[in-house]
């Protein structure tokens, strides 16, 4: 007679393997199998049809447009704040006698008219230290367009890895939607024969409202994921639907030194905040210098009446920071703070990118031995489970919610590996966003 307790040494052995694997201590063969030669395959084929969505959203994704606009209309600013004030022009008409324009030419000594010109002069090195200002904020914001540019890289791989375990899994519920059909149907025949109970055909019936439930569900969450995949490829949101391939897990080839030095040498993000403390070093440097006047030279020329001589003057200003310690003092303490604070935000931000990629580098690994232990493991044993129950309440020697229990452990298992799969993916694309490169 058929019964779990003849496989409990087949799962003693599985739950073993599962620690082995876990424990690092698991030594797979040299030689790949014609499982992982056909995986790769795969994986090159899916790779080559993802990054043709990758290129296209890059081309056309509008918040990329946006941050590249942003850039190049900030790497106009330096040029313009490194550059002098306008000059001032100034005209100038004393009159004798009247109010009338020339009046008093003939009778007045006392008559002119007069022509200037002036020039605000600031202090020497501030032109130059906003120039740096600026230029460091044009940084930031090339830096924020190639952050943009991996954002967007990052979720359309997402989406698309979405879609494929939203796909496989609704292959996966299709199928045991059929099993169940035909569980039913095998029990109804039994009912008939007076070898079943009438309750079998109600848990059959509950099981498949549970199924079309989440076939519903499913259906659902692939329309929003198509649409979000739509949005950030710039497409239509009625436009046809992306197909989605098969995929196979990605080769993690980077040890624990290059991956924590990888993102602090590529990382868009820390290259911000990095112009972010530079810029505020200048913006230091600046308040410091408003302590020091600015100059005004100007020149002027006066036509006096007839039979006289004509004046000229020179002029020279400055402003004085009179009120140095309610403008100037309180200026330079602040952007004082502002450095040390973009500092210590340069420094957050390293330590979370690396720690990032030190997660993600985890997640990508923990989910390739998942994925082994269902592949090579549960996922057999739950085919033989099923097929055994089966079999067996054919001939009467298991009850109905053994079999089907059977049947939705092997659904729970194959959606399982395809989560894992597409976590697994997914984890690689966060991590090809922090490191710049294909992990």
């Amino acid at each position: 007679m058929w019964s779990f307790e003849r496989s409990r040494p087949l799962v003693t052995a599985l739950i073993g393997f599962a620690v082995l694997v876990t424990s690092g201590r698991f030594a797979c063969s040299a030689e790949p199998s014609s499982t992982d030669v056909r995986a790769a395959a795969i994986a090159r084929e899916n790779q080559n049809r993802l990054e043709v969505l990758v290129d296209e959203a890059l081309r056309r994704s509008p918040a990329i447009e946006a941050a590249r606009h942003r850039w190049e209309s900030s790497a106009k600013v330096p040029v313009q704040v490194s550059t002098l004030p306008d000059p001032q022009i100034g005209l100038q008409e004393f009159t004798v006698g009247g109010p009338r324009p020339l009046e008093g030419y003939e009778t007045s000594d006392f008559y002119y008219t007069g022509f200037g010109v002036s020039q605000d002069l600031p202090w020497p090195s501030k032109l130059g230290w906003q120039a740096e200002q600026a230029k460091e904020q044009s940084e930031y914001a090339h830096q924020a367009y190639e952050a943009a540019r991996r954002e967007t890289a990052e979720k359309v791989r997402e989406s698309y890895f979405e879609l494929f375990f939203l796909k496989k899994a609704f292959a996966t519920l299709v199928e045991t939607r059929d099993e169940l059909g035909r569980t039913e149907k095998i029990a109804e025949a039994r009912y008939r024969l007076g070898q079943a109970q009438e309750q079998d055909l109600s848990k059959s019936q509950l099981e498949m409202t549970s199924i079309l439930e989440q076939i519903e569900m499913n259906e659902q969450e692939t329309g929003q994921r198509q649409a979000e995949l739509k949005a950030t490829l710039g497409r239509d949101p009625d436009s046809s639907d992306i197909e989605v391939g098969d995929i196979g897990p990605g080769n993690l080839s980077l040890d624990a030194p290059r991956l924590q030095q990888l993102p602090i040498e590529r990382s868009p993000e820390l290259k911000m905040a990095e112009a972010m403390e530079t810029g505020s070093a200048a913006a230091l440097k600046l308040a410091r210098a408003s302590y020091y006047p600015d100059l005004s030279v100007g020149y002027a020329y006066q036509k006096t009446g007839p039979g006289l001589r004509d004046y000229y003057m020179l002029t020279v200003g400055s402003k004085i920071p009179l009120y140095f310690w309610r403008k100037q003092s309180p200026a330079v303490a602040q952007a004082a703070l502002d450095n040390r604070a973009a500092h210590s935000q340069t420094r957050a931000r390293e330590l979370e990118l690396s720690s990032t990629a030190r997660s993600q580098a985890i997640a990508i690994q923990t989910a390739g031995r998942v994925m082994t232990l269902y592949r090579d493991g549960l996922i057999p044993q739950a085919k033989a489970t099923r097929d055994a129950a089966l079999n067996a309440y054919r001939v009467g020697k298991v009850d109905f919610q053994t079999l089907l229990s059977a049947v939705i452990d092997l659904l729970n298992m194959n959606q399982a590996y395809y989560r894992a799969l597409a976590d697994h993916e997914i984890a690689g694309a966060k991590l090809h966003q922090i490191i710049g490169e294909a992990p």
